[in-house]
């Protein structure tokens, strides 16, 4: 449940900075009140848009059965773990310029359809990646399981407003750069996990060869069937009997990453 929190707390913080960003733009116009009016009613429409997606996405999986389902399954599980990936890279490489971004986006824009516009595609998007990220960690089981999934999505929006209204009053050591840095690695641990997820499968599905499995067999000192050791399984892609390819594709998976936000870092200077 801690990565779902983790998703939908970064994501909304995301949305939140982007409002907050235009709301402060807005409050230095001439006439705010229209302005603010459209910006709500846009963030409703990225709301109500990326909640279709939602609907869209289980009743496309309705649709599906047997091994038609596990295609469909693992195609969202890759894609979740690539939006992660893409996310964390441009956040990384962009993030420091997106206030001043908005802001010439929204003194070109076209009054308050223009900022309606502007707020209701950031919302969208950042909705739609949630939706993405949710089915990849499991929202498509039912029960109990997805009460506690919805619960953790509920928590992560909470901590979301709490950590920008924190923010916002300019709390000691806790600003939008160390906040994004931190979120960072967990987002990765996540996609890690994800794509360990979608190895498992597609080894499984004989579409990938396992090559040696398992490498090792830590399952005496840390079983990953339960207790801390379920925990990291889901958190971070933890085995305690990798395979082989496992393996390889954690590691092409870390050193793109690292080599890409090192090369953003040193770009940024």
């Amino acid at each position: 449940m801690l990565n779902t929190l983790v998703i939908v707390w970064r994501e909304s913080l995301e949305a939140m900075l982007v409002i907050g960003v235009l709301l402060a733009w807005i409050a230095r116009q001439p006439e705010p009140v229209l302005l603010r009016r459209g910006l709500w009613a846009g963030a409703t429409c990225g709301v109500a848009l990326a909640l279709g997606l939602g609907f869209a996405t289980f009743a496309v999986q309705s649709q599906f059965a047997g091994e038609a389902l596990e295609r469909f399954q693992l195609a969202m599980v890759l894609v979740a773990a690539g939006l992660i990936l893409q996310m964390v890279l441009w956040m990384h490489r962009h993030g420091r310029h997106m206030k001043r971004e908005l802001e010439e986006q929204a003194a070109v824009s076209s009054g308050a359809v223009g900022i309606a516009a502007i707020t209701s595609l950031a919302v969208a998007r950042e909705g739609a990646e949630t939706v993405v990220f949710l089915y990849g960690l499991g929202l498509e089981n039912a029960g109990g399981t997805l009460a506690g999934l919805l619960g953790a999505a509920l928590a992560g929006f909470l901590l979301a407003a709490a950590t920008s209204w924190l923010v916002a009053r300019g709390a000691r050591y806790l600003n939008f750069r160390t906040v994004f840095r931190v979120s960072e690695i967990l987002l990765l641990l996540i996609a890690n996990a994800l794509l360990a997820n979608g190895i498992d499968r597609m080894i499984a599905m004989e579409w990938l060869p396992p090559l040696l499995d398992p490498v090792w067999d830590a399952s005496s000192l840390l079983g990953d069937g339960q207790g801390l050791g379920r925990f990291l399984a889901d958190f971070v892609g933890y085995r305690a009997r990798p395979a082989g390819m496992l393996l390889l594709a954690s590691l092409a998976f870390w050193s793109f990453a690292l080599w890409r936000l090192g090369r953003s870092s040193t770009e940024a200077r």
